[in-house]
């Protein structure tokens, strides 16, 4: 069964913002880029066809002098938390782990990557991120998992999902849904936005702060966007090397209980952990940070 959905009565939307100049952080996106989809050409013009206010905030990209570009100075630069939207009524929970959304329809491909940050500008390693859209005719898949589903940063902050550009219906502009976890933190539930869709001047539920950077790539399109969400660090230098994404556990689970991490749960499979009773919502590999009671994307409590 596939369905539309109904915009949110909300405020009206401004306009899309004027493309920034040339920044620091617009330089910092376009090295960042040269690591999923869209390569680095090495003129300002590039630069700011490829950036904007959203932009990393280090990259283990060589610089000019050939030394990697360090982190932007104390966040200073405009950075506040990514702003939360209706999750909409069509979010399934059980979605796949997967960066590829695929379904029947067609549609103009489309890679979107970027960076998970904290409030201290550092990348955040194992962070949820859990994606549903409309398909290529603006249809929701309500059966099933067509274009759904969800991935985990990698050890710096990382993601990139492979996907379509999700077609339009009346009240709604184009969009992709996302839910952002940190492990051990709340869930941000946010959309994603194309620049340049007449419809995103009358989309009551449009922001422009919430914009991709968008660019031709192939016979497709790239997006990019950063999400920044409020969880503190501490400031210090990025990381530099990869740690283990499931380092081994140190002591049981507090409690007792049958969860256990470095272990395969499917959607429905059920433990116990700290006495109480867990159902799984999406299939994953546990790991240590993400028990139950820490995880409310993965786990619901009986």
């Amino acid at each position: 069964m596939s369905t539309h959905e109904d915009p949110a009565a909300q405020s009206p939307p401004s306009a899309d913002p004027t493309p920034p100049g040339i920044t620091r952080k617009s330089l910092l996106r376009a090295a960042v880029a040269t690591g999923f989809a869209v390569p680095l050409i090495g003129t300002a013009a590039a630069a700011v066809a490829m950036a904007d206010d959203r932009s990393a905030k280090f990259t283990t990209v060589p610089g000019p002098a050939g030394a990697p570009l360090a982190v932007t100075p104390a966040c200073h630069d405009g950075d506040a938390p990514t702003i939360d939207q209706t999750e909409g009524p069509y979010f399934e929970p059980g979605s796949p782990q997967t960066t590829v959304l695929t379904g029947p329809g067609g549609g103009t491909p489309l890679t979107v990557s970027g960076v998970v940050y904290g409030l201290a500008c550092q990348p955040i390693a194992n962070a949820l991120l859990d994606f549903w859209q409309a398909d290529n005719g603006g249809n929701y898949d309500m059966s099933g998992y067509n274009f759904r589903g969800h991935q985990y940063t990698d050890s710096q902050g990382r993601f990139s999902l492979t996907t379509i550009v999700p077609g339009l219906y009346p009240g709604r502009t184009k969009h992709i849904h996302v839910k952002v976890q940190a492990p051990n933190q709340p869930i941000l539930t946010t959309q994603l936005y194309f620049p340049g869709v007449p419809q995103n001047s009358t989309d009551t539920i449009y922001d422009p702060r919430l914009l991709m950077t968008v660019t031709q790539h192939g016979s497709g399109v790239a997006g990019a966007f950063d999400f920044v969400l409020n969880v503190q660090q501490d400031p210090g230098p990025p990381p530099t090397s990869s740690p283990p994404s499931s380092p081994p556990p140190t002591s049981p689970p507090p409690g007792g209980g049958t969860w256990q991490p470095d272990h395969t749960y499917a959607a429905g499979d059920v433990v116990t952990y700290g006495g109480a009773t867990y159902t799984c919502l999406q299939g994953h590999t546990s790991m240590v940070g993400w028990e139950p009671p820490n995880v409310p994307a993965l786990w619901q409590r009986q």
